[in-house]
This record gives structure tokens, sequence and C-alpha cells, in this order.
């Protein structure tokens, strides 16, 4: 899929939140990585929050030997976000990851330093070749709006933000204006983190597809054109299932009995972060 820029993403990738928390499971988690990536899963995402680094280190020794398969995203913490220290975070991220180049960097969530600042920073970034394209997380349209409005976020080209079955918030104003605006969105725990894999109403429509009920919530989310989903596997099945979203086609009768088990949001609905 494309955003804002001409700036091309994979349409389904792989999460990290939780990765590089517990030593013995290093192997198991750089081993999935590397079996996602076999199965054309090209995008991982990650952050310098997640497991205080570890989880960038899993990815860098995932993507050894392989980081020209990768579309890769990071984020910066918002205590990180003023002017030098975005700099000074993306090199640490950068050496966690062993490499040279994120493709996406992210501000994780709104910071209490001006977002000009960020901005400069993420722009400095760009020139040096740190970093190729830039945009936010957990932002809702209000504050996308002032986003774009400020120095520099012409360039915001992603929003990464909860979305599934159970959080759809983001439909009732933020999912529309991102269209308009070009604006990619990515969605993190399109699983609810398993909260909604025994739904029966899911499981129901699964079987009827003949697919799990994880591929078919991946699946829902990736119904619009300018979404990506990073939903995080560890077991090869469990990457399998999610590989398998990109072959699903969700008929009108299965969205409308997933708005009835899941019913979208009120006018007015408040952004949930995890």
């Amino acid at each position: 899929m494309s955003a804002r820029g001409g700036v091309a993403l994979p349409a389904l990738g792989m999460g990290t939140w939780k990765m590089g928390e517990k030593r013995g499971q290093r192997q198991a988690e750089v081993a999935a990585l590397q079996y996602g990536l076999d199965l054309g899963l090209g995008l991982i995402d990650t952050a310098e929050m997640y497991a205080s680094g570890g989880a960038e280190r899993i990815v860098g020794e995932a993507i050894l030997g392989r980081r020209d398969e990768v579309y890769l995203v990071s984020k910066v913490l918002p205590n990180n976000a003023s002017r030098k220290n975005t700099i000074k975070a993306a090199e640490r991220s950068l050496k966690r990851l062993n490499c040279d180049h994120i493709d996406l960097y992210l501000l994780h969530w709104p910071s209490s330093y001006p977002l000009a600042d960020t901005l400069e920073a993420f722009e400095r970034l760009v020139e040096d070749g740190k970093i190729a394209h830039y945009g936010v997380s957990n932002y809702d349209a209000v504050e996308m709006a002032d986003a774009l409005a400020t120095s520099g976020g012409e360039a915001i080209c992603v929003n990464q933000i909860l979305y599934n079955p159970a959080q759809r918030a983001i439909e009732d104003e933020l999912l529309p204006w991102c269209s308009e605006q070009d604006i990619a969105l990515m969605a993190y725990s399109p699983l609810d983190q398993g909260s909604i894999l025994q739904d029966a109403v899911l499981e129901q429509i699964a079987n009827d597809h003949g697919i799990t009920t994880a591929t078919l919530a991946v699946a829902w989310t990736l119904r619009f054109t300018n979404m990506v989903s990073i939903p995080k596997a560890t077991a090869p099945a469990h990457i399998e299932a999610v590989a398998a979203a990109r072959e699903v086609l969700l008929t009108d009768d299965d969205l409308t009995a997933i708005d009835h088990a899941f019913p979208p949001p009120n006018p007015g609905a408040r952004l949930v972060v995890y």
C-alpha cells in the first residue's frame, strides 16, 4: 500500500511488543521473526520502550543478513522527544538494531515537548540518512490535524493506533480523516491480545472460511486500503495464521455479523492506548 508522499508500505507485518523481556525466549522470538520474513511478512515494528530496548535487540538479531527484506519501524519515547534527545534515541535504536537506517520512525504518543522540535529532529535524521520517513502513534483526529499544521508535519505519513473488532474508536473520525489526508493507519493489537479469539461469532465466520479466528481478525483490519496490520505472533502456527490473512476476502454478511457482535463506535468515542 502507499501513503502520503508516495511512501510504500507492506500491508501486513509483525509486532514485537513484549519481546525481549525473557532471556529464555530469545531464540524462539528471533526464529519467529525470521519465519515471518520467510512467509513474506516484510514489515517489523518495534520501539525503544519495548523491554527497554530488548525488543530492538531481538529484531537486530533476526534481520542480520536480511536487512533488505525488511521494512523496519521503530519509535521514540515521548520523554526522549526533545530536538537533541530524539536524535540520540534514534542512534541508540540503530545500534541495538545493528543497522544503519530505520525505514519509518514514530513518536510513540504525544509528548510534552513541542512537536515542532521533534519533527525538526526527524527531518535532521532524514537528512543524515538515519531514517527514511517519519510519523506518529496514538494520535486522535484533532491531534493529527494540529500535527500536520506544524512545521515539518506535512511529511507525517503514518499514525499507529490500537484497532481490532473490540476496539473501533478510530472509525468515527480518525480513520476517514487519515484516508482523506492519505495517511496510513497501522493497527497494533489486531487480536486484542487474544481476548477476541474465542468469540462465537468470529469462530463461526472463521469456520465458514476454513481459517482461524486469528486469521479472520487480521483480515478484518485489512479491509481498508490505508490500513497496515502488525499482529505479534511467536508460535509457527500463529505466524502462518497471520500470513494467511492476505488471502481472505470477507463478505458483506461477514462484516454485518461482526458489526452486530462488536458494534461500531458511538460518535465522539475516545481512542484507547495500550
